[in-house]
């Protein structure tokens, strides 16, 4: 088969006579290969503390070390991505997932592992970025709703997979084989993405001083302001409290550099700067699920992790299948109303938590789960095509980079308030209520931002 038709990328979005599905499918593959680095991670922390002899709370920096440098970077990566060729871009970070992963499986001890984990969690955010440009480049504007659509339902079907797949060899064979699974799966991707991603010219060059000293800046603020909640996490408030400084007087100082005024610019943006402020704000809901209801269910209803995993599966599951019905629908209608449906059902989902009773059983929490996932497959797409959208042409690696900064900090920070109110509520089933309430408010607060983000064509269009 020749490159005839994948060489280059349309030069505009009037140049795309048709969308072409196959490197959609092959960024499906490559954006599940970094989701999977925190799920197959997560399961084999207890066998990295027996292996490697440290305890519980250095091993959560395994999963740390990962998100800390995929947060910090997307908008840099982003902006970088905006200014190289698609597919170098797309065949430098994959391949240097492969590798990291090969040295986290080789680490003899936790500081090289933890070193290995940064390098991925690099090598993981240049792939993400990717991923927007990439859509609007082999995707036609009425059907990208769809395509993510597409992207979003094979992401948490094969995270759940691989999921149970790790953890029954991390059981069987130890936690080294777990961080090799994705490999063969790595060196397909990596050949198809040579066959199908578009080239958009200009090669792979450094990134100018510009964008290391905006990296190194932006970087160092988001990572200390993760490291801030972590700690809030740890009951070490002063130490929280002198984190939270930095970070913001790091972002302060990030906010007027040069190089950092076309982000700004489009933060300023009603329809650009609202909904990353919903993503933020609505991305705290895993607090629930990363904090709330494994408390809940030991303390309350005396239950095992066991019964929380199964319950999460109707989340995963709802997501899954509701996801392609989503993109669908945004290509056809407004992408803030839809998002804004979806959020009003996550809202209800949320709210339907306060009723649980002592005597609450698996489905009593699989359905509310369910009807949050729902929520959030019809609140996710549209919103993500929405930014699409509204991005110039030569900045959607930047808007893809601020999407994926905001939302990771939302899913980092939800624990943590959700910790914070479960305390203040003196734990258990108050505790539990205290922070579902929270969470409900914060979610209302992201249905208004979303609402506020001014009219939204249809048809992927906004």
């Amino acid at each position: 088969m020749t490159h005839a038709t994948c060489d280059t990328a349309p030069p505009a979005e009037t140049a795309l006579t048709k969308t072409r599905w196959t490197p959609v499918a092959v960024m499906a593959l490559a954006m599940l290969m970094v989701t999977l680095e925190l799920s197959l991670s997560s399961v084999t922390l207890p066998a990295i503390g027996t292996d490697l002899g440290v305890g519980t709370s250095a091993t959560q920096w395994v999963l740390l070390a990962y998100a800390l440098p995929t947060a910090a970077l997307a908008i840099p990566a982003g902006r970088w991505t905006d200014r190289v060729d698609l597919r170098a871009v797309f065949l430098f970070s994959v391949p240097a997932i492969g590798l990291t992963s090969i040295l986290a499986a080789l680490a003899p001890n936790l500081p090289v592992l933890l070193a290995a984990r940064v390098l991925q969690g690099v090598a993981g955010a240049v792939a993400v970025a990717v991923y927007l440009p990439v859509v609007a480049a082999v995707v036609r504007p009425e059907q990208r709703g769809r395509a993510m659509g597409y992207i979003a339902t094979i992401m948490p079907i094969g995270s759940m997979g691989g999921s149970s797949l790790g953890g029954f060899v991390a059981d069987a064979y130890g936690w080294r084989p777990v961080m090799l699974m994705k490999v063969p799966v790595l060196i397909v991707v990596i050949w198809l993405g040579a066959r199908f991603i578009p080239s958009t010219g200009g090669g792979l060059t450094r990134p100018d001083r510009s964008l290391v000293g905006d990296g190194l800046v932006l970087g160092g603020s988001v990572t200390a302001l993760l490291v801030a909640f972590d700690r809030i996490e740890a009951e070490q408030p002063v130490v929280a409290a002198v984190f939270s400084v930095a970070a913001a007087a790091l972002a302060v100082w990030w906010t007027r550099l040069r190089s950092a005024r076309p982000v700004t610019g489009l933060l300023r943006r009603r329809a650009i700067g609202l909904p990353v402020l919903s993503l933020l704000l609505t991305g705290t809901f895993v607090g629930l699920s990363y904090f709330l209801l494994p408390f809940y269910v030991a303390d309350v209803l005396h239950g095992s992790a066991s019964t929380t995993g199964l319950a999460m599966v109707f989340f995963i599951g709802a997501v899954a299948l509701c996801s392609p019905v989503s993109g669908r629908l945004a290509d056809r209608l407004p992408g803030r109303l839809l998002g804004a449906a979806g959020l009003i059902l996550v809202i209800g989902g949320l709210l339907s938590m306060l009723t649980l009773g002592s005597g609450a059983g698996l489905f009593d929490i699989a359905w509310r789960l369910a009807l949050i996932g729902v929520g959030q497959a019809l609140f996710g797409t549209p919103v993500n095509a929405s930014l699409l959208s509204a991005a110039p042409p030569d900045l959607v690696g930047t808007i893809g980079g601020i999407g994926n900064t905001f939302r990771t900090l939302g899913f980092t920070v939800g624990p943590a308030i959700a910790a914070l109110a479960y305390g203040v509520g003196g734990g258990g089933a108050a505790g539990f209520r205290t922070g579902v309430a929270v969470l409900a408010l914060l979610q209302v607060a992201g249905l208004v931002a979303l609402l506020g983000s001014g009219g939204v064509r249809k048809g992927g269009q906004g």
